[in-house]
C-alpha cells in the first residue's frame, strides 16, 4: 500500500486527496524511537509535529500521565500553532514510527499550495479541540465543585 494511500486514513491529513498527499510527501520526515525514549520534554522548545504511524506514547505533565496515543494520534502541535515551549512530555511506551512536520516543511507547503496548508491547520485546529473537550471533561467529572449546581 502507497503511504499516501496510508496517510490519508489519518486525522491530520483529512480532507486531502491522495494526489495532495503525494504532493506534500517530500516535504514528511521519518522517525522511530525506542521503548523507553523521551521523544519531547516538558519545557523545551519544539518545532515539530508526529503522526504515530506505529507503536504507542504517552504524555506526562509533571511526571504525571494525562493520556496514551496510539497510531493515527498526533503530539507536538500545540507548540507549532502556538510558539511556546512543551506543555508535556511524550514517552515512547513502544517501538515507535511516527511521520515528521516540522514548521520548515508546513511552511514550504504553504508556499506550494495555501489549499493544502489550510487543510492541514484546520485540522490541527480541530484535533486540539477534541483533545481540549476531553480533558475539559475529565476535569468536570474529578472536580470538588461538581455539587455547585
Amino acid at each position: 500500500m502507497k503511504i499516501s494511500s496510508i496517510l490519508k486514513k489519518y486525522s491530520l491529513f483529512k480532507g486531502l486527496d491522495q494526489e495532495q498527499i503525494e504532493q506534500i510527501l517530500p516535504f514528511l520526515a521519518h522517525e522511530t524511537f525506542e521503548a523507553g525514549t523521551n521523544i519531547f520534554t516538558e519545557g523545551s522548545l519544539n518545532d515539530k509535529i508526529m503522526l504515530i504511524l506505529e507503536g504507542r506514547v504517552a504524555v506526562l505533565k509533571r511526571g504525571i500521565i494525562l493520556m496514551d496515543l496510539d497510531e493515527g494520534s498526533v503530539f507536538g502541535e500545540m507548540e507549532v500553532l502556538d510558539v511556546e515551549p512543551l506543555a508535556a512530555t511524550i514517552k515512547a511506551l513502544a517501538a515507535t514510527k511516527v511521520i515528521v512536520l516540522s514548521v520548515d516543511a508546513l511552511g514550504k507547503i504553504y508556499e506550494t499550495d495555501l489549499k493544502i496548508y489550510s487543510c492541514i491547520v484546520m485540522n490541527l485546529a480541530r484535533i486540539v479541540t477534541v483533545r481540549l473537550r476531553r480533558m475539559d471533561n475529565k476535569t468536570a467529572n474529578q472536580s470538588p465543585f461538581m455539587d455547585w449546581n
